[in-house]
């Protein structure tokens, strides 16, 4: 929870692919589950690894396991919509992205996994990849955000998340 210093952190990537990194992966995916998430960067659970969880935009039952991921704009549309965090609760703010985004990364066994959307997973993927790129909503947050959520931030910072 914000304002968890690991948060700010550029998160460093993840070498082998050992059972460490699987039980990290299983952990965070019931966490997602369990706070109704649709995505969570290792991060959010204090580990400062390239590595997040996504729901299958196909299947909800299944998660996607993204290690070391790489995000390409293929379509540099941007649209304006409303993101919340489980590591900010009680915020939401309007975020700026591009709509289109391919994503490459690693599985769980070492291979490539290449997908694309212009739907509301690549947003997820974007939001996900700020993790581990030591970037909140918040810093992507307009002044009229910000005013409206100062409440919510100074009592996040002085519980000390």
């Amino acid at each position: 929870i914000y304002p968890d210093p690991v948060l700010k952190q550029i998160a460093t990537p993840v070498g082998e692919i050992h059972e460490g990194i699987r039980a990290l992966a299983g952990r965070m995916i019931d966490l997602m589950y369990a706070a109704d998430g649709i995505g969570l960067a290792a991060p959010q659970v204090g580990v400062s690894k390239r590595i997040f969880v996504t729901r299958d935009p196909d299947d909800e039952i299944r998660a996607i396991v993204w290690i070391n991921p790489i995000l390409e704009v293929i379509d540099d549309e941007m649209v304006c919509d409303s993101e919340g965090c489980l590591s900010l609760p009680d915020i939401d703010v309007k975020v700026q992205r591009p709509t289109g985004i391919r994503i490459s990364g690693l599985d769980l066994e070492g291979r490539e996994v290449v997908m694309e959307s212009g739907e509301h997973i690549a947003r997820v993927w974007q939001h996900e990849c700020d993790h581990l790129d030591g970037r909140l909503i918040i810093d992507r947050m307009s002044t009229m955000d910000r005013l409206r959520c100062r409440k919510v931030i100074r009592e996040l910072v002085e519980r000390g998340g």
